[in-house]
């Protein structure tokens, strides 16, 4: 193995804590370096040995860090983006990239002229419960795809204590920048770019100043419909995953355990990391020609976002594609924009 890429955090809240550093610390391509902490130095009690930096001026000073984790509030992704390129640094965003594609199209072009790459943090590509639809559709069990819903359902009523997530001055607040991008990406994972699309957004929850529901219909060859729904006044969510084909159809609630395992301390090295309950499977039911049907449960593959930081890793090393290009990039964020 080539010699590990040096990584710098800008942050270690929630993100940095849960979806990075156990996977830049545990990965052997990574060597996690440093860490932005202005006022309260954390990071060492769970990382011993790295440096807390007091500004991000003094993490992106450091010439030996080659890989900038941008996990800052949405709405500065782009500013600190563009600063850690012209530093000399790749960057890895978190979603949302940014709010226009205007800013996409600036960033990976200042990527192109300064000779680093733009990273961009998808990681639920690699969820359990994803990874099974992915499976049961690539398999080709469910004949020609006709309808699928893919939805993110959550129950918080109360408005978030981080400001900038209520701010709609922001730009990159409210449930369409938040959860938008992880389902807009998984769709497009699979299929590509729509033909067409529509949105419909809404604020139901009391004082709300920003979105808190949204609906997307993406319309594919074939006569596919895609329908994409996310709410934060949910009280019973439905299924996450409803694939429908010629064939049969396929659902599956959201299951996947990383967040919570990682959340509790468990690290990607655990055997029983990625690995979702018992009573989690999907169910698949088939239909023959007749109408008979015919049921099965489909146990998940293991989640496991390691692969998004190995794909980093080959990427960085050994110029290898990395799975979320611009292009999806860019068509992802058209839809968020509209």
């Amino acid at each position: 193995m080539a010699a590990p890429i040096v990584t710098g955090l800008m942050a270690y809240g929630m993100s940095g804590r849960i979806f990075h550093a156990p996977f830049l610390s545990t990965h052997p391509g990574f060597k996690l370096k440093a860490v932005t902490e202005r006022s309260k130095k954390v990071m060492a009690a769970h990382y011993p040995g790295i440096i807390s930096y007091d500004s991000i001026d003094e993490l992106l000073n450091d010439a030996e860090i080659e890989l900038i984790v941008v996990n800052t509030p949405n709405h500065t992704h782009f500013d600190l983006a563009t600063k850690a390129l012209k530093a000399g640094k790749h960057v890895l965003i978190e979603k949302p990239t940014t709010r226009t594609v205007a800013e996409v199209k600036a960033l990976y072009d200042l990527a192109r002229e300064v000779g680093k790459q733009v990273f961009v943090y998808q990681n639920r590509r690699w969820d359990s419960d994803f990874l099974a639809v992915k499976q049961v559709l690539e398999s080709g069990r469910l004949g020609k795809p006709v309808e699928i819903s893919f939805r993110f359902d959550r129950y918080k009523p109360i408005l978030s204590p981080k400001k900038f997530k209520e701010d709609a001055g922001m730009g990159t607040n409210g449930l369409v920048y938040d959860l938008g991008p992880h389902l807009i990406d998984q769709v497009i994972s699979l299929f590509g770019r729509p033909l067409s699309f529509h949105k419909v957004i809404a604020n139901h929850r009391e004082n709300s100043e920003v979105i808190d529901y949204f609906s997307i219909q993406l319309s594919y060859p074939n006569q596919l419909n895609v329908y994409l729904t996310s709410g934060l006044l949910i009280p019973e969510p439905l299924p996450s995953f409803v694939v429908h084909g010629s064939l049969g159809s396929f659902i599956k609630n959201r299951c996947d355990m990383q967040e919570e395992q990682l959340d509790k301390g468990m690290m990607p090295t655990d055997p029983a990391y990625g690995q979702e309950p018992t009573n989690c499977e999907g169910k698949l039911v088939l239909a023959d020609m007749d109408g008979k049907k015919h049921t099965e449960m489909v146990p998940s593959l293991k989640g496991d976002y390691t692969h998004l930081f190995e794909a980093v890793y080959q990427s960085i090393r050994h110029n290898a594609l990395y799975p979320i290009t611009e292009e999806h990039i860019a068509w992802q964020t058209e839809m968020l924009e509209a």
